[in-house]
């Protein structure tokens, strides 16, 4: 494969870390102050500010490939660009390229009617509402998909849908307007066809947000990840995505791009955290001299920048190859991104983290909150020991 970026994309990727140093940098504070000061689940204003900015320099749905209404990018293409996007916890949102809204609306686009698409996929396209991804349970083991227990039961004109999800991120923003809700339509069928997708507009009756829940201590508000309670919500069964027991058909077409961009952003933070080790490695003194006289503290700089390099190829690797042969045929690359970034960015912010000293727990630099995010992603979209039994067993079949 060939790793130049187009022209194009090079001068994306400029406009963008201008962009960056421009407006989102020095926007985090301000919008964490906002946060911690008003209504933790209101809309911080500056976000709406930085989104309009951003829609006027045309850095604005950016991901979507193969689609006419997002920038037409490759997966690889859009790599770099997610990257540096991952640099800044509120960026992704700043671009309308965060999650999980953009696998929301790759679903709509490639899945949804004209209907759905008016309804939800143009204010989503156009950053006037958010969504949700109700698919993981509390009472099951949802790593494996074929255990959930929630349902879709089709009566009349309506379907029926009930259950009890969690982690359904997004649920508690203050725009977030639908969800995509995965159920059991028919427990007898084939067990990878039993399952189907349909939406769920936030506001239905019978549909409640139980709680948001904090992930090692930061709930993320304005955004969240919600606990949501379905009792007998009833939805017209125009709703249905695909049609009946297509559900893991549409999770893997959802899954695959969700999980590389999430990668993508993983090395983006894991870069910010390597330049702030380097930068305080030179400015603290100790046994006389600064940290970078030290040759472990060099040694840990020099591993962390080759794990970080090794990861943005392999997962460059995945990208090229979820473009030239699709999805189904790239899950070994996109499984095997998906262990390895989330791993990395872990040992690269906690490296970070020990250079700091006891800063590095705090979160004045924001590392913990890095490490913390780091630290989900290798549960977040199926643990760390699926993806790498997946990539074992299609080894094996190599020499069968």
């Amino acid at each position: 494969m060939d790793f130049e970026h187009s022209e194009r994309v090079q001068e994306l990727s400029k406009q963008l870390a201008a962009f960056m140093d421009e407006h989102v940098y020095p926007a985090e504070p301000v919008y964490d102050r906002e946060v911690g000061e008003g209504e933790r689940w209101a809309q911080p204003a500056v976000m709406e500010e930085l989104k309009a900015r951003a829609r006027e320099a045309g850095l604005w749905n950016l991901f979507l490939p193969e689609s006419e209404v997002g920038a037409g990018l490759s997966n690889l293409e859009y790599a770099p660009l997610c990257e540096i996007m991952g640099r800044s916890m509120i960026a992704p949102e700043v671009f309308n390229c965060s999650a999980p809204d953009t696998g929301n609306m790759e679903v709509l686009e490639r899945y949804g009617t004209e209907a759905h698409k008016k309804a939800w996929l143009g204010p989503l396209l156009a950053g006037e509402i958010r969504s949700g991804f109700a698919m993981t349970e509390p009472q099951v083991a949802s790593s494996d998909a074929t255990n959930i227990e929630a349902t879709i039961v089709r009566d009349g004109d309506d379907y029926v849908v009930n259950g009890r999800k969690w982690w359904t991120s997004g649920a508690p923003h203050p725009h977030c307007k639908i969800l995509i809700f995965m159920g059991k339509t028919d427990p007898g069928a084939d067990k990878y066809r039993q399952q189907s997708m349909i939406l769920v507009p936030l506001d239905t009756a019978g549909v409640t947000v139980m709680r948001p829940l904090e992930l090692f201590g930061y709930d993320h508000a304005p955004h969240g990840h919600a606990e949501v309670d379905f009792t007998e919500v009833r939805v017209p069964a125009s709703n249905i995505l695909l049609g009946e027991g297509r559900g893991f058909e549409i999770a893997q077409g959802r899954l695959g791009p969700g999980r590389i961009h999430h990668c993508m952003r993983m090395i983006g933070q894991s870069e910010r955290a390597l330049e702030m080790m380097c930068r305080r490695a030179q400015e603290r003194v100790a046994f006389g001299g600064p940290l970078t006289d030290q040759g472990l503290v060099r040694r840990q700089i020099a591993d962390c920048r080759m794990a970080i390099d090794q990861t943005r190829l392999l997962t460059l690797h995945a990208a090229w190859k979820m473009d030239t042969v699709g999805n189904k045929a790239a899950r070994a690359e996109i499984a095997m991104i998906k262990v390895v970034a989330p791993n990395m960015t872990c040992q690269v912010v906690d490296t970070a983290i020990q250079v700091h000293g006891a800063a590095g727990v705090s979160e004045d630099f924001g590392l913990a909150h890095s490490y913390a995010i780091a630290r989900m992603l290798r549960i977040g979209d199926g643990p760390d020991e699926v993806h790498a039994d997946q990539v074992g067993r299609l080894e094996l079949r190599k020499y069968n």
